[in-house]
């Protein structure tokens, strides 16, 4: 399985978070599925660090590549192709970070690792 992780997912993992469920890490450690994160959960984060909504112990710019690495968590740039997506998209979801993850998942045929019940309307697929 090819999976799109959201934000909140690759954070717990990073943290190594009890708000993580056990049936999400088998999913994550799982040999066979291949793990992605996209550029705009870097910059989502890198927001909520300068904002101080979100507090970490080193340089984020250190942290997540190394992270990325260390799980083999693919990179996924932002193309033309899901900016365009992500801007069409109805807006049953307000955080335009998440409107891009459900283009890139719709757009990358993967499947978005996450919690939020709110891509339901988006008709992507979700595992959690």
């Amino acid at each position: 399985m090819r999976l799109l992780l959201d934000t909140c997912a690759f954070l717990w993992m990073l943290d190594d978070s009890p708000a993580l469920p056990p049936r999400a890490r088998t999913l994550m450690s799982e040999p066979a599925n291949e793990l992605f994160l996209s550029a705009v959960s870097a910059w989502e984060i890198a927001i909520k660090v300068k904002l101080g909504k979100l507090t970490v112990s080193t340089d984020i710019a250190r942290i997540i590549p190394k992270h990325m690495q260390r799980n083999s968590i693919e990179p996924l740039p932002i193309t033309h192709a899901h900016a365009l997506r992500a801007g069409s998209l109805p807006l049953h979801h307000s955080d335009p970070f998440d409107r891009m993850l459900v283009a890139q998942a719709d757009l990358e045929h993967l499947t978005l690792l996450t919690p939020d019940r709110g891509f339901a309307p988006y008709g992507v697929k979700t595992r959690w």
